[in-house]
Protein backbone atom coordinates (compact mmCIF):
# COMPACT_ATOMS: atom_id res chain seq x y z
CA UNK A 1 0.00 0.00 0.00
CA UNK A 2 1.29 3.49 -0.87
CA UNK A 3 1.79 6.31 1.57
CA UNK A 4 -1.53 7.87 0.55
CA UNK A 5 -4.81 6.04 0.36
CA UNK A 6 -7.83 7.53 -1.36
CA UNK A 7 -9.96 5.78 1.30
CA UNK A 8 -8.59 8.04 4.03
CA UNK A 9 -10.62 11.22 4.69
CA UNK A 10 -8.90 14.58 4.43
CA UNK A 11 -7.77 16.11 7.70
CA UNK A 12 -9.68 19.29 6.87
CA UNK A 13 -12.90 17.25 6.89
CA UNK A 14 -12.13 15.94 10.36
CA UNK A 15 -11.37 19.44 11.65
CA UNK A 16 -14.73 20.60 10.28
CA UNK A 17 -16.50 17.72 12.05
CA UNK A 18 -14.77 18.51 15.35
CA UNK A 19 -15.67 22.21 15.07
CA UNK A 20 -19.35 21.33 14.57
CA UNK A 21 -19.25 18.84 17.44
CA UNK A 22 -17.80 21.51 19.74
CA UNK A 23 -20.01 24.41 18.64
CA UNK A 24 -23.25 22.60 17.77
CA UNK A 25 -23.79 24.44 14.48
CA UNK A 26 -22.42 24.74 10.97
CA UNK A 27 -22.35 28.56 11.15
CA UNK A 28 -20.34 28.66 14.39
CA UNK A 29 -17.93 26.07 13.01
CA UNK A 30 -17.44 28.22 9.91
CA UNK A 31 -16.60 31.25 12.08
CA UNK A 32 -14.22 29.21 14.21
CA UNK A 33 -12.33 27.87 11.18
CA UNK A 34 -12.61 31.13 9.19
CA UNK A 35 -14.38 29.35 6.33
CA UNK A 36 -17.69 29.85 4.59
CA UNK A 37 -20.68 27.84 5.77
CA UNK A 38 -20.92 26.22 2.35
CA UNK A 39 -17.32 25.00 2.69
CA UNK A 40 -18.17 23.40 6.03
CA UNK A 41 -21.29 21.78 4.55
CA UNK A 42 -19.25 20.44 1.64
CA UNK A 43 -16.61 19.00 4.00
CA UNK A 44 -19.23 17.12 6.07
CA UNK A 45 -21.06 15.84 2.98
CA UNK A 46 -17.78 14.61 1.50
CA UNK A 47 -16.78 12.97 4.79
CA UNK A 48 -20.12 11.20 5.14
CA UNK A 49 -19.91 10.09 1.52
CA UNK A 50 -16.40 8.70 1.94
CA UNK A 51 -17.23 6.87 5.18
CA UNK A 52 -20.67 5.74 4.02
CA UNK A 53 -22.39 6.76 7.28
CA UNK A 54 -24.45 9.69 8.59
CA UNK A 55 -22.45 11.61 11.17
CA UNK A 56 -24.76 14.52 12.01
CA UNK A 57 -28.46 15.06 12.48
CA UNK A 58 -29.51 18.50 11.22
CA UNK A 59 -32.41 20.34 12.78
CA UNK A 60 -33.80 23.75 13.61
CA UNK A 61 -31.71 23.90 16.77
CA UNK A 62 -28.39 23.04 15.18
CA UNK A 63 -26.46 19.88 14.45
CA UNK A 64 -26.09 16.88 16.77
CA UNK A 65 -23.90 13.84 16.43
CA UNK A 66 -25.42 10.50 15.53
CA UNK A 67 -24.20 7.49 17.59
CA UNK A 68 -21.65 6.59 14.92
CA UNK A 69 -20.76 10.29 14.65
CA UNK A 70 -19.84 10.32 18.35
CA UNK A 71 -17.53 7.35 17.80
CA UNK A 72 -15.89 9.01 14.79
CA UNK A 73 -15.42 12.29 16.69
CA UNK A 74 -13.72 10.49 19.59
CA UNK A 75 -11.22 8.94 17.19
CA UNK A 76 -10.83 12.15 15.19
CA UNK A 77 -9.77 13.97 18.35
CA UNK A 78 -7.00 11.44 18.93
CA UNK A 79 -5.90 11.70 15.29
CA UNK A 80 -5.74 15.51 15.28
CA UNK A 81 -3.97 15.53 18.64
CA UNK A 82 -1.30 13.18 17.31
CA UNK A 83 -0.96 15.19 14.09
CA UNK A 84 -0.53 18.42 16.06
CA UNK A 85 2.11 16.67 18.16
CA UNK A 86 3.92 15.53 15.00
CA UNK A 87 3.99 19.14 13.73
CA UNK A 88 5.10 20.40 17.13
CA UNK A 89 8.00 17.97 17.32
CA UNK A 90 9.05 18.70 13.74
CA UNK A 91 9.03 22.45 14.41
CA UNK A 92 11.14 22.01 17.50
CA UNK A 93 13.64 20.01 15.49
CA UNK A 94 13.69 22.27 12.43
CA UNK A 95 13.77 25.80 13.60
CA UNK A 96 12.08 26.95 16.77
CA UNK A 97 15.34 26.79 18.68
CA UNK A 98 16.86 29.71 16.80
CA UNK A 99 16.68 31.98 13.77
CA UNK A 100 14.31 34.89 13.24
CA UNK A 101 10.90 35.91 11.92
CA UNK A 102 10.54 39.00 9.71
CA UNK A 103 7.38 41.14 9.83
CA UNK A 104 6.27 44.36 8.14
CA UNK A 105 3.33 46.41 9.37
CA UNK A 106 1.65 49.77 9.02
CA UNK A 107 2.47 52.05 11.91
CA UNK A 108 -0.63 52.00 14.14
CA UNK A 109 -0.80 48.19 14.12
CA UNK A 110 2.94 48.03 14.82
CA UNK A 111 2.47 50.40 17.78
CA UNK A 112 -0.71 49.02 19.33
CA UNK A 113 -1.45 45.51 18.01
CA UNK A 114 1.89 43.75 17.66
CA UNK A 115 3.82 44.49 20.89
CA UNK A 116 1.72 42.11 23.03
CA UNK A 117 2.06 39.38 20.40
CA UNK A 118 5.81 39.89 20.08
CA UNK A 119 6.21 39.79 23.86
CA UNK A 120 4.30 36.49 24.12
CA UNK A 121 6.18 35.05 21.14
CA UNK A 122 9.54 35.90 22.70
CA UNK A 123 8.39 34.37 25.99
CA UNK A 124 7.55 31.11 24.22
CA UNK A 125 10.51 31.08 21.84
CA UNK A 126 13.30 33.09 23.47
CA UNK A 127 15.92 31.94 20.97
CA UNK A 128 14.06 33.42 17.97
CA UNK A 129 14.68 37.05 17.04
CA UNK A 130 11.84 39.24 15.72
CA UNK A 131 12.57 41.80 13.00
CA UNK A 132 9.81 44.39 12.55
CA UNK A 133 9.66 46.98 9.78
CA UNK A 134 6.95 49.65 10.11
CA UNK A 135 5.59 51.99 7.45
CA UNK A 136 3.09 54.83 7.20
CA UNK A 137 0.77 52.93 4.87
CA UNK A 138 0.06 49.55 3.34
CA UNK A 139 1.62 49.68 -0.15
CA UNK A 140 5.13 49.74 1.36
CA UNK A 141 4.17 46.96 3.80
CA UNK A 142 2.92 44.70 1.03
CA UNK A 143 5.89 45.57 -1.19
CA UNK A 144 8.21 44.18 1.50
CA UNK A 145 6.26 40.92 1.37
CA UNK A 146 6.23 40.70 -2.42
CA UNK A 147 9.97 41.44 -2.58
CA UNK A 148 10.73 38.64 -0.13
CA UNK A 149 12.11 40.94 2.55
CA UNK A 150 9.64 39.70 5.19
CA UNK A 151 7.74 36.51 6.03
CA UNK A 152 4.48 38.14 7.19
CA UNK A 153 2.76 41.47 6.58
CA UNK A 154 0.15 43.18 8.74
CA UNK A 155 -1.97 45.21 6.34
CA UNK A 156 -5.59 46.29 6.02
CA UNK A 157 -8.44 46.13 3.54
CA UNK A 158 -10.81 48.94 2.61
CA UNK A 159 -13.43 47.17 0.52
CA UNK A 160 -15.06 50.36 -0.81
CA UNK A 161 -12.00 52.03 -2.25
CA UNK A 162 -9.00 49.71 -2.19
CA UNK A 163 -8.77 48.90 -5.89
CA UNK A 164 -5.63 46.77 -5.98
CA UNK A 165 -6.45 43.09 -5.55
CA UNK A 166 -4.68 40.75 -3.18
CA UNK A 167 -4.83 37.83 -5.60
CA UNK A 168 -1.19 36.96 -4.91
CA UNK A 169 -1.64 37.07 -1.13
CA UNK A 170 -3.29 34.77 1.38
CA UNK A 171 -4.89 36.83 4.14
CA UNK A 172 -6.59 36.29 7.49
CA UNK A 173 -8.80 38.91 9.13
CA UNK A 174 -7.57 39.99 12.56
CA UNK A 175 -9.49 43.06 13.74
CA UNK A 176 -12.31 45.32 12.56
CA UNK A 177 -11.08 48.88 13.21
CA UNK A 178 -13.79 51.55 13.04
CA UNK A 179 -13.23 55.15 11.97
CA UNK A 180 -14.01 57.83 14.55
CA UNK A 181 -14.35 61.61 14.53
CA UNK A 182 -12.18 63.49 17.02
CA UNK A 183 -13.07 67.00 18.14
CA UNK A 184 -11.14 69.47 20.31
CA UNK A 185 -11.98 70.02 23.99
CA UNK A 186 -14.32 72.95 23.15
CA UNK A 187 -16.84 70.73 21.37
CA UNK A 188 -20.23 70.71 23.24
CA UNK A 189 -19.66 68.35 26.15
CA UNK A 190 -23.21 67.08 26.61
CA UNK A 191 -23.54 65.61 23.14
CA UNK A 192 -23.07 61.86 22.62
CA UNK A 193 -23.49 61.80 18.84
CA UNK A 194 -22.53 63.94 15.88
CA UNK A 195 -24.08 64.79 12.52
CA UNK A 196 -22.40 64.96 9.14
CA UNK A 197 -22.67 68.75 9.32
CA UNK A 198 -20.58 68.79 12.51
CA UNK A 199 -17.64 67.55 10.47
CA UNK A 200 -17.49 70.76 8.45
CA UNK A 201 -17.92 73.23 11.34
CA UNK A 202 -14.29 72.82 12.42
CA UNK A 203 -11.07 73.08 10.39
CA UNK A 204 -9.99 69.56 9.46
CA UNK A 205 -6.57 68.04 10.07
CA UNK A 206 -6.03 65.13 7.67
CA UNK A 207 -3.22 63.13 6.09
CA UNK A 208 -1.62 64.22 2.80
CA UNK A 209 -3.36 63.39 -0.47
CA UNK A 210 -2.94 59.76 -1.48
CA UNK A 211 -3.32 58.29 2.00
CA UNK A 212 -5.52 55.18 1.68
CA UNK A 213 -7.50 55.67 4.88
CA UNK A 214 -8.24 59.32 4.17
CA UNK A 215 -9.26 58.40 0.62
CA UNK A 216 -11.80 56.00 2.12
CA UNK A 217 -13.04 58.76 4.47
CA UNK A 218 -13.51 61.25 1.62
CA UNK A 219 -15.36 58.65 -0.44
CA UNK A 220 -17.56 57.62 2.50
CA UNK A 221 -18.51 61.20 3.40
CA UNK A 222 -19.19 62.09 -0.24
CA UNK A 223 -21.73 59.25 -0.42
CA UNK A 224 -23.65 61.08 2.30
CA UNK A 225 -23.44 64.52 0.71
CA UNK A 226 -20.46 65.86 2.67
CA UNK A 227 -17.38 67.24 0.92
CA UNK A 228 -14.38 67.46 3.22
CA UNK A 229 -11.92 70.32 2.74
CA UNK A 230 -8.95 69.83 5.10
CA UNK A 231 -7.12 72.93 6.28
CA UNK A 232 -4.04 71.06 7.49
CA UNK A 233 -2.28 68.07 5.89
CA UNK A 234 -0.08 66.14 8.31
CA UNK A 235 1.48 62.69 7.94
CA UNK A 236 1.96 61.64 11.57
CA UNK A 237 -1.07 60.23 13.42
CA UNK A 238 0.35 61.45 16.74
CA UNK A 239 0.83 64.99 15.42
CA UNK A 240 -2.73 65.08 14.04
CA UNK A 241 -4.18 64.01 17.39
CA UNK A 242 -2.09 66.57 19.28
CA UNK A 243 -3.21 69.32 16.91
CA UNK A 244 -6.83 68.39 17.66
CA UNK A 245 -6.04 68.44 21.40
CA UNK A 246 -4.66 71.98 21.01
CA UNK A 247 -7.90 73.15 19.42
CA UNK A 248 -6.58 73.60 15.88
CA UNK A 249 -9.34 71.48 14.34
CA UNK A 250 -11.05 68.11 14.12
CA UNK A 251 -10.11 64.90 12.32
CA UNK A 252 -11.44 61.52 11.21
CA UNK A 253 -9.18 58.59 11.98
CA UNK A 254 -9.19 54.84 12.45
CA UNK A 255 -9.69 54.26 16.15
CA UNK A 256 -6.41 52.34 16.49
CA UNK A 257 -4.45 55.20 14.90
CA UNK A 258 -5.95 57.65 17.43
CA UNK A 259 -4.53 55.81 20.43
CA UNK A 260 -3.53 57.02 22.95
CA UNK A 261 -6.18 59.75 22.78
CA UNK A 262 -5.66 62.79 25.07
CA UNK A 263 -8.32 62.80 27.79
CA UNK A 264 -9.97 66.08 26.72
CA UNK A 265 -10.34 65.14 23.05
CA UNK A 266 -13.94 64.18 22.22
CA UNK A 267 -14.30 60.89 20.31
CA UNK A 268 -17.46 60.02 18.36
CA UNK A 269 -18.56 57.23 16.06
CA UNK A 270 -19.40 58.41 12.56
CA UNK A 271 -23.10 58.95 11.73
CA UNK A 272 -22.80 55.96 9.37
CA UNK A 273 -20.05 53.52 10.40
CA UNK A 274 -16.91 53.00 8.33
CA UNK A 275 -14.42 50.22 9.02
CA UNK A 276 -11.09 48.92 7.86
CA UNK A 277 -10.25 45.24 8.30
CA UNK A 278 -6.77 44.67 9.68
CA UNK A 279 -5.28 41.51 8.21
CA UNK A 280 -2.16 39.38 8.29
CA UNK A 281 -0.89 38.29 4.90
CA UNK A 282 1.62 35.88 3.39
CA UNK A 283 2.46 35.19 -0.23
CA UNK A 284 0.28 32.46 -1.68
CA UNK A 285 2.04 29.10 -1.96
CA UNK A 286 4.93 30.39 0.15
CA UNK A 287 6.70 28.04 2.54
CA UNK A 288 6.82 29.70 5.92
CA UNK A 289 9.69 28.91 8.23
CA UNK A 290 8.71 27.21 11.50
CA UNK A 291 9.26 30.55 13.25
CA UNK A 292 7.02 32.36 10.76
CA UNK A 293 4.33 29.71 11.07
CA UNK A 294 4.43 29.90 14.87
CA UNK A 295 4.16 33.70 14.83
CA UNK A 296 1.26 33.61 12.34
CA UNK A 297 -0.73 31.22 14.52
CA UNK A 298 0.00 33.17 17.70
CA UNK A 299 -1.01 36.47 16.07
CA UNK A 300 -4.32 35.01 14.87
CA UNK A 301 -5.05 33.37 18.24
CA UNK A 302 -4.25 36.44 20.35
CA UNK A 303 -6.27 38.79 18.14
CA UNK A 304 -9.25 36.41 18.22
CA UNK A 305 -9.15 36.24 22.04
CA UNK A 306 -8.56 39.98 22.49
CA UNK A 307 -11.55 40.94 20.36
CA UNK A 308 -13.91 38.07 21.20
CA UNK A 309 -17.35 39.13 22.49
CA UNK A 310 -17.44 39.41 26.28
Amino acid sequence: MGLHSSNHPKMSYLYALLAIADSGSFSEAALQLQLTQSAISYAIAALENELGVVLLSRGRHGATLTPVGEQIVERARRITYLLDDVVKQANLAKGLKGGYVRISSFRSAASHLLPDVIAEFCRRYPAIAVRLAEYDDCPAVENDLRQGRVDLAVTYDLAETYVETHCDLETWDLVQDDFVALFPPGFPSKRNTITWEDLITYPLVMAPEGDLCDSAVHYHCAKHGITLAPKYHVRSDATIINMVAKGLGATISPRLAAEPTPKDVRVFSLPVPLFRTIQVAILKDSLLTPAGFAFLNLLKDMCAKRHAPA
